[in-house]
């Protein structure tokens, strides 16, 4: 019998003792321990787990689940899932499964609450129904694809999960308590330094799930979680998470077609065809329930290999709605059956306090700590990103050196001369497309990966939209400032501009601004659309924002039914301030090495290009108001997107 110690009832926080013991055996088996440990035996090792959840677990159940799917602008829609019922008890490593397009990983976005639209009908937890909020505080949804922060260290980001997901009265050595043990059991000690982007897919995908350990949720929702790995690593997978459900969680995953062996490992499976249910019960009855049904599995046949052959419809239509009326659609328990080991624990630990957020977690909102401490971790890992990352920081101020000094040395020393007075206007246009595409782009291009990372972890509650917003906004500020600063430098003196501090900063000060509405825009686009698209639609957008700039066509002769694209150009605002620092305000006479130079009084320039010279602080305000307002639709889209995806 397991007896439970009171300090484990007290502890949310799992803890795991691994030894290094070898044994030949593959069959996980259990055994009580003292202190409250259950001692689980397989796949090579010998683990203990020393401290289990400290809440009750949860019963789930479904009733009349379907789920409607829009195909696209004027083409229906289509319906996935047919008014499924079931029961996943606790306790239990539930598999469902199914052929492609079956609906698996629908029924399983639905019962997570990760998608929320086209959904009808009821989950129950306890006899309750369920509370969205208080549920995602139990659950933590783990996607088919790793989303992982690929620049930090596997530790690293164990850390941060860690200052995130863990309340701010945890101290920092309590903290690496927990992440030493969860990496120690989940065999990811010995690449505590490797980065994640070199991590195999088995560990990644044990990563993935040590993120989520930390805050010890009681169910867990992973969408093929052996999907590119070897016969090894899932069976290493299936087993982790199997020792995992006999602590007392929930584990409910998608599985396509797996093996006899793989099978075998899970307590209880829920097969799917064309969106209803064929089977629900144990695994070891499912050959019991086939040939009740008069569709008995051949002789020396992986079980899972016929029903998946059933479900395919490859022995008729008429065998899958024979099976779908023999589980009524998911009502009828009939096959269901508890394993002996998982009865033991049952019995043994007396239920606890139910699930009920604190005081200080509903200040929060859903996520465990304060905005402030949520700040920080991002603030840090973004730091530890913009060190490391080799696009978004060495190459961008790479580039903007390099640029900055070709451009110098085709334009250069013609600031100061009158005869070349059109060739520096050139050169102040390219330095404003310099500034506006190249942070654009780079954001287009990486955005969306940062984004499919920020769906995953705002919908397992690490933190807020605003945190994450406020972060990545500070975060920028050094690589822009910096990268600013160098390519304004460079052109600037190479190119023989008016060696005034003052006209310099001007110069500066729009250089910096136009990078930053620029990056605006490309997060605005990243954050909506896809690589693709969005690389279409950055430059395609661009092209009328530089029409109106005023540099092909001038302000005065601009139609007058298009002067108002002039005042929405942000490009207008940048070369009317590049303009103001070089020629306005009462710049001197030019030089001039000609015996004629048109332009050598800066006044004539300014009035046939159809500038004032003296709007540079207009200038910054109205860019400064772009940036305001692009950071505010941007930060709505985000919200917007996050909400549309579910």
């Amino acid at each position: 019998m397991l007896e439970q110690s009171d300090s484990a009832a007290v502890q949310p926080h799992v803890f795991f003792r691994q030894a290094t013991t070898p044994t030949q055996s593959t069959v996980v088996t259990y055994k009580s321990g003292g202190n409250g440990c259950v001692k689980i035996t397989g796949n090579g090792y010998q683990q203990t787990f020393s401290r289990l959840p400290r809440r009750t677990p949860v019963d789930i159940q479904f009733e009349n689940i379907g789920f409607t799917a829009s195909l696209g602008f004027r083409k229906g829609r289509k319906k996935i899932l047919h008014e499924l019922n079931g029961r996943f008890a606790p306790r239990q490593l539930i598999a469902i499964m199914g052929p492609s397009g079956a609906g698996k990983s629908t029924l399983l976005d639905v019962l997570s609450g990760y998608r929320i639209t086209g959904v009808t009908g009821s989950v129950i937890l306890d006899g309750e129904e369920r509370n969205m909020d208080a549920f995602r505080r139990l659950s933590c949804y783990i996607t088919q694809d790793d989303r992982l922060q690929p620049l930090l260290t596997v530790r690293e980001n164990m850390q941060i999960a860690a200052d995130l997901k863990l309340q701010g009265d945890v101290s920092r050595r309590e903290k690496n308590n927990i992440i030493e043990e969860i990496l120690s059991t989940l065999r990811l000690s010995e690449h505590g330094n490797t980065r994640t982007g070199r991590l195999s897919g088995g560990q990644r995908k044990r990563l993935s799930i040590a993120l989520e350990l930390i805050t010890n949720p009681l169910i867990f929702f992973l969408d093929e979680p052996t999907t590119g790995l070897d016969s090894s690593s899932c069976t290493q997978c299936v087993s982790l998470l199997r020792l995992l459900a006999r602590q007392g969680r929930t584990i409910i995953c998608t599985i396509h077609q797996p093996s006899a062996s793989l099978f075998q490992m899970f307590d209880h499976v829920y097969v799917l065809s064309q969106g209803r249910c064929l089977y629900q019960g144990a695994a070891g009855q499912l050959v019991s329930y086939l040939a009740q049904l008069e569709l008995p599995c051949p002789k020396y046949h992986n079980p899972a290999d016929y029903v998946i052959e059933l479900a395919c419809g490859e022995y008729g239509q008429e065998k899958i709605d024979r099976m779908v009326e023999g589980t009524d659609n998911g009502r009828s328990e009939t096959w269901f059956q508890l394993p002996e080991e998982v009865k033991d624990i049952r019995t043994a630990v007396e239920p606890m306090s139910g699930p009920k957020p604190s005081k200080k977690s509903s200040r929060h909102g859903l996520q465990e700590t304060s905005s402030w401490n949520q700040l920080k971790a991002l603030l840090r890992r973004g730091y530890i990103k913009t060190k490391r990352d080799q696009t978004l920081t060495h190459l961008r101020i790479l580039v903007n050196i390099i640029v900055a000094i070709m451009l110098g040395i085709l334009f250069l020393g013609e600031g100061n001369e009158g005869s070349r007075v059109l060739d520096n206007y050139n050169l102040l246009f390219a330095c404003l497309i310099h500034n506006m595409m190249t942070p654009m782009m780079i954001t287009i291009l990486t955005f969306p990966s940062e984004m499919s990372v920020l769906q995953k972890e705002h919908f397992n509650r690490w933190y807020s939209l605003k945190s994450y917003y406020i972060s990545i906004t500070i975060t920028d500020i050094p690589v822009m400032v910096l990268g600013s600063f160098l390519f304004t430098l460079l052109v600037y003196f190479i190119s023989g501009q008016p060696s005034d501090m003052g006209r310099f900063n001007m110069f500066f000060v729009i250089s910096l601004l136009i990078v930053y509405v620029a990056m605006s825009f490309g997060l605005m686009i990243g954050a909506v659309f896809d690589v693709v698209n969005g690389t279409f639609l950055g430059p395609a957008i661009s092209v009328p924002v530089m029409m109106f700039a005023g540099f092909g066509v001038n302000l005065r002769d601009m139609p007058s039914y298009l002067k108002w694209g002039s005042h929405i150009s942000y490009l207008r605002y940048g070369l009317e301030g590049y303009i103001s620092a070089i020629y306005g305000y009462g710049r001197e006479v030019l030089d001039c090495v000609e015996f004629y130079c048109h332009y050598r009084f800066p006044n004539t320039f300014l009035h046939d290009i159809a500038m004032t010279g003296d709007q540079f602080w207009n200038d910054v305000i109205a860019l400064s108001v772009t940036l305001l307002l692009l950071r505010v639709v941007t930060y709505c889209l985000l919200r917007w997107k996050l909400h549309a995806m579910r």
